[in-house]
């Protein structure tokens, strides 16, 4: 497969890319699936009526995809399952940023990914994870997970409390290597390591802090007393940076946000935040810009 047909699979596919049609028909629940987009470029549809500027998008909490199947509350920054809006697309390799509470003992079963980097980070409450690999483990606020797809792996994710929601962030990335070997990795991080600073918690290289994934991209998580301020250089030229609001208020490059708000930027070499509430959290993702 050259790299025009694996873009446009994973585009029009479901969330596993390109897959045996028998197994297929396993993902189409219309909760953890891709539904058919149109390729638009390498960020999101110009439109007079988005908030998009000269080189940045914002998108409002309120604003987001929205499905609630009552054991499953979810926010969908981009389209995903059956949230459909050509304007949310991607931006640039990030495709998925799902904002997800689980009921108690429920959650995703077993079910198909390929060609894909996922990554999790809970925010309250416990995880179950079980693969494909092998591997079973949970994670909890203060973990960061990682799934490289690769050639094709089965898991699934349950909320391991009888008596508490879990919340938690999943994200994916398209990578930079297909087919590649599957893997799973997870780590625990100090929390403290991020006040009035930016954690690097996942990283290109295997060496480096956090963990790693085949891509050219870097996360950062800080947690921020009310006016404080920093900056954030970009990694590599040609990147941009989607920032996304986990708690309180902040400004970056002038720009308010809110609990749960996301702001794209590229064209730079380095941003400002500012935090205007006790305790903001926020997380800043580092992607290519081109797919």
């Amino acid at each position: 497969m050259n790299r025009k047909e694996f873009i446009r699979n994973g585009l029009l596919g479901t969330a596993i890319f390109s897959i045996p049609g028998n197994i297929k028909d396993v993902v189409k629940n219309d909760i953890d699936e891709l539904k058919a987009l149109e390729p638009i470029g390498f960020n999101h549809l110009p439109n007079t009526k988005s908030n998009i500027m000269t080189n940045t998008v914002l998108h409002k909490a309120n604003s987001r995809g929205h499905a609630d199947h009552g054991w499953l509350n979810s926010h969908h920054t981009f389209s995903f399952a059956n949230y459909y809006n050509p304007e949310r697309m991607h931006f640039g390799v990030l495709r998925v940023l799902n904002d997800d509470q689980v009921a108690a003992s429920k959650g995703f079963g077993t079910h198909p990914h390929d060609n894909m980097e996922i990554i999790s980070i809970p925010l309250d409450g416990d995880l179950e994870h079980k693969d494909s690999m092998g591997n079973a483990a949970v994670i909890r606020k203060g973990d960061i997970q990682v799934m490289s797809a690769g050639t094709g792996i089965r898991h699934s994710e349950y909320n391991k409390n009888k008596d508490r929601d879990v919340k938690f962030l999943q994200i994916w990335l398209f990578p930079n290597k297909w087919d590649v070997e599957p893997r799973y990795d997870q780590i625990s991080l100090d929390e403290k390591d991020r006040h009035n600073k930016l954690q690097q918690i996942l990283s290109p290289n295997p060496e480096d802090e956090g963990v790693w994934i085949h891509q050219d991209s870097w996360f950062h998580l800080g947690k921020f007393d009310e006016s404080f301020s920093t900056e954030y250089q970009i990694k590599k030229e040609g990147n941009g940076v989607y920032a996304f609001v986990i708690k309180g208020d902040i400004s970056i490059e002038n720009i308010n946000l809110n609990h749960r708000d996301g702001l794209g930027i590229w064209n730079t070499d380095k941003i400002s935040l500012k935090a205007n509430s006790p305790d903001t959290e926020v997380l800043l993702m580092e992607v290519p810009m081109h797919i």
